[in-house]
């Protein structure tokens, strides 16, 4: 996917929080240790360091939600993080209580809590930091999908 079909999907996703521009992506795409998992319908954007892989943003085209490719995209990036890392992290804002329902599903477990870290237009959400274990991530196989 180019920067810019990433931007405008991350747009159409992200309609709470600010969503990242194609230069963002094209900057983060050409960073060194930064990977990319497309599916027809989303994508996961990660980066894998000194054994942790860090999951920057998942999106799913909003007329595709619900219908299980979110799961799929967390399963195939985990299972290619583990090539490489121990465990995975991510932050993910705890009033988006699908994606938390989601990560929980996946293995993951809340770990820390940034308060007040993402802007609302009423006030402010916190960032919960989750993390999981990757030696139990599934098979590759398991995760072929879209």
């Amino acid at each position: 996917m180019t920067p810019e079909a990433l931007a405008e999907l991350h747009r159409a996703a992200f309609t709470v929080e600010r969503p990242w521009s194609a230069d963002e992506f094209r900057d983060l795409l050409e960073a060194r240790h930064t990977h990319l998992t497309c599916a027809t319908h989303g994508f996961a954007l990660w980066r894998s360091v000194a054994g942790e892989a860090e999951l920057l943003t998942l999106t799913v085209d909003p007329q595709h939600q619900g219908r299980g490719l979110g799961t799929r995209l967390i399963q195939r990036w985990m299972a290619q993080a583990a090539r490489g890392a121990d465990s995975a992290f991510l932050e993910v804002a705890q009033d988006n209580l699908a994606a938390c329902a989601l990560y929980a599903r996946c293995g993951f477990a809340t770990v820390a809590r940034r308060p007040k870290y993402y802007a609302r237009h009423d006030g402010a959400a916190d960032a919960l930091v989750m993390r999981a274990p990757l030696g139990a991530a599934p098979d590759p196989a398991d995760a072929a999908g879209p």
